[in-house]
């Protein structure tokens, strides 16, 4: 079963990736740190040595317009920082 959605690409995380080889991913809500060390493994090939793990909350939102008020609300996720092994690098774009 798939435990990683994405890889997290922004500007935030690949400073820390360039500094202290940190990986950030989105994973599913019900994966636990040892299913996300095994899947990372698995995926990339690479060995990992630690997991941090964050659960974010939804956010509500609302815009006022002219026809009237809008609300909405964010998605929930949890987010997952792998640091790598000294000398293991993922690369992310490789098959584009």
């Amino acid at each position: 079963m798939g435990y990683i959605i994405k890889p997290l690409v922004t500007e935030k995380m690949t400073s820390i990736t360039e500094k202290q080889n940190k990986f950030g991913f989105i994973v599913r809500p019900e994966a636990n740190k040892i299913e996300i060390k095994k899947e990372v493994e698995a995926q990339y090939n690479v060995t990992v040595t630690d997991v941090n793990t964050c659960v974010y909350g939804g956010k509500s939102k609302n815009r006022y317009t002219r026809s009237g008020l809008i609300k909405g609300r964010t998605n929930a996720f949890k987010k997952a920082i792998v640091t790598l092994k000294e000398g293991d690098v993922i690369d992310f774009y490789s098959n584009i």
